[in-house]
């Protein structure tokens, strides 16, 4: 009978113990905003250097600074959201004499003379649901994110081409176009403080590309040379940054 009810005091304690656990309120992440910058990463056809791919963006890596935050909504549930401003670089003495020297070879003229000005600096809007895991003072952001790529400028291209004894000009114009985009967030970030955190971010960017409009009498080019209509866009950013909770 002792143990008996010995059993059931023990077994009701246990009991009334996880219930008071249950009951107690639970620390869930705070939202927050961050000042971030890094590097800008290049990917795809953004990233390649060919006369024969009309999407080949010869971008270059370059940096990236903006603002990064998240909105908790439900428990570790949040709404993230990313504003950036990249520097992706501009055509060098070598990529233009390689564009050149395909504009010639295709094109077989007398001569193609190739001049490059201004780089690619664009903007990045992007947002999304976002879940965070916590283990002791560490957060691990995980994202989806959807939103606009603006840019602000785009290498711009001047063709000279010389044939019998004439030459025509080809410009290809620096664009301050915007377009969709999508991508996503890993992140991990340590409460070093109350109410502060450092960490590191990678936030990958993909967009179809923003328009390039061309001026100048493309006739010169025939079916066979180096159009481009539209400029594609992926990049992967690794940031460092330092946010504040509120």
């Amino acid at each position: 009978m002792k143990k008996t009810l010995t059993l059931i005091s023990i077994i009701t304690l246990i009991s009334f113990y996880a219930k008071a656990q249950d009951s107690e309120p639970k620390d869930y992440v705070k939202s927050y905003i961050a000042l971030i910058g890094g590097l800008s990463n290049p990917m795809g056809n953004f990233s390649q250097k060919t006369y024969e791919n009309n999407q080949a963006g010869f971008a270059k890596r370059g940096a990236t600074f903006g603002l990064e935050g998240a909105v908790y909504v439900y428990k570790n549930l949040a709404i993230g959201a990313l504003i950036s401003f990249q520097d992706q670089g501009e055509l060098t003495t070598p990529d233009v004499q390689l564009l050149a020297n395909g504009y010639n070879n295709v094109l077989k003229v007398n001569s193609t003379l190739v001049q490059g000005v201004n780089r690619y600096h664009n903007l990045n809007f992007m947002g999304g649901p976002q879940y965070s895991f916590t283990y002791g003072k560490f957060i691990l952001d995980l994202r989806v994110d959807a939103g606009l790529i603006k840019s602000s400028s785009t290498p711009q291209l001047t063709i000279y081409v010389s044939k019998n004894n004439t030459s025509q000009t080809i410009t290809q114009n620096s664009s301050t176009g915007s377009a969709f985009a999508y991508g996503g967030k890993a992140g991990l970030r340590w409460a070093f403080a109350d109410g502060w955190d450092i960490g590191v971010r990678f936030n990958y960017v993909k967009s179809d590309g923003i328009k390039i409009s061309t001026t100048g009498d493309v006739s010169a080019l025939g079916n066979t040379g180096r159009i481009v209509t539209k400029q594609p866009i992926s990049e992967i950013q690794s940031t460092f940054g330092i946010g504040v909770h509120f």
